[in-house]
């Protein structure tokens, strides 16, 4: 299976870009059996303990049909079994495959467009010109990164950018709860529709095209895929990986899932690993409106940590 690219690729990566094909998930569900009042309020009790996420009253036959696959994985014959097993060991390996079938992951190259235009016009050139300290590295974090989309979206905007900068460098950092969306991100392939909002000079710089049998599907290039870094966090663990504060945090599409107790204990944590002047983007459906928080508001879904 071949590869066109603007750049050459090595020669291993045919093989290896058919076997990640093998790879791609998409999501099934059941619905055929009902969560029993006590197993729901079991359930929802240990994401919200875990995730924090709030599944409230309504998600019921949401969880019953992301609970389907979670079955069929492990031959479990029905859910109320399932949860037995939860209540039994609810700290065993498959609560982190729990978390994965809960939790939502809907995105796209470039959603959100206006907080890349931002970014670009506003952000990056602040950095060039020293206003936002004498730092020569810029540090940005996407802190709930799904399958990838969101982070190469970034690294690809700092690479134009920084292409005209060579005196400055960047680095991208990147975390989600979720070890499938990490494992799909790190791979980096992508169906055609999510990267129709990637400009056509851009689709050839950094992504290879599939053929034959991987036609319709994009490889993020390895000249980009190496400057972005993925790994597992908990954003409510006691500490986070990192000792350097970050210029810019991406917590996009995540608070509409937690009360508003939890959105500000969020908000607060990410506050302590910002640069004063720093900024924090988040969901153009969320707001801090009645949440307390440390920030300026720049935009609507924009918001900055006073220097």
């Amino acid at each position: 299976m071949k590869l066109s690219s603007t750049k050459k690729a090595p020669a291993s990566a045919s093989n290896d870009f058919a076997k990640l094909k093998r790879n791609i998930v998409h999501t099934s569900t059941r619905a055929e059996e009902k969560l029993s009042d006590r197993d729901y309020e079991f359930i929802r009790k240990l994401i919200y303990e875990e995730t924090r996420i709030n599944l409230g009253d309504r998600k019921r036959e949401l969880v019953t049909a992301r609970l389907g696959k979670r079955l069929r994985a492990t031959n479990c014959p029905s859910l109320k079994d399932y949860c037995k097993g939860l209540k039994m060991n609810p700290k065993s390996g498959e609560l982190y495959h729990l978390i994965d079938a809960i939790s939502t992951n809907h995105t796209f190259f470039f959603r959100e467009i206006n907080h890349f235009k931002f970014l670009n016009n506003h952000i990056l050139p602040e950095f060039a010109n020293g206003t936002m300290g004498p730092s020569k590295q810029l540090k940005v974090w996407s802190c709930a990164c799904s399958t990838g989309e969101e982070p190469y979206s970034v690294a690809i905007t700092l690479s134009e950018f920084f292409s005209n900068h060579q005196d400055k460098s960047w680095r991208l950092e990147c975390s989600d709860i979720s070890t499938r969306v990490l494992d799909f991100a790190s791979k980096g392939i992508y169906e055609k529709d999510k990267i129709t909002q990637v400009p056509p000079d851009w689709q050839k710089r950094y992504f290879q095209k599939g053929e034959k049998s991987m036609e319709g599907y994009f490889r993020v290039h390895p000249n980009l895929q190496k400057m972005v870094n993925f790994q597992r966090l908990n954003l409510f663990s006691a500490s986070y990986p990192w000792t350097r504060k970050f210029n810019i945090i991406f917590c996009r599409n995540v608070m509409i899932y937690f009360d508003r107790e939890t959105q500000e204990d969020l908000v607060g944590r990410l506050s302590r690993h910002l640069e004063p002047g720093g900024y924090l983007m988040i969901g153009h459906a969320e707001s801090l409106a009645g949440v307390k928080h440390p920030y300026e508001t720049m935009k609507p879904a924009i918001y900055r940590l006073p220097k």
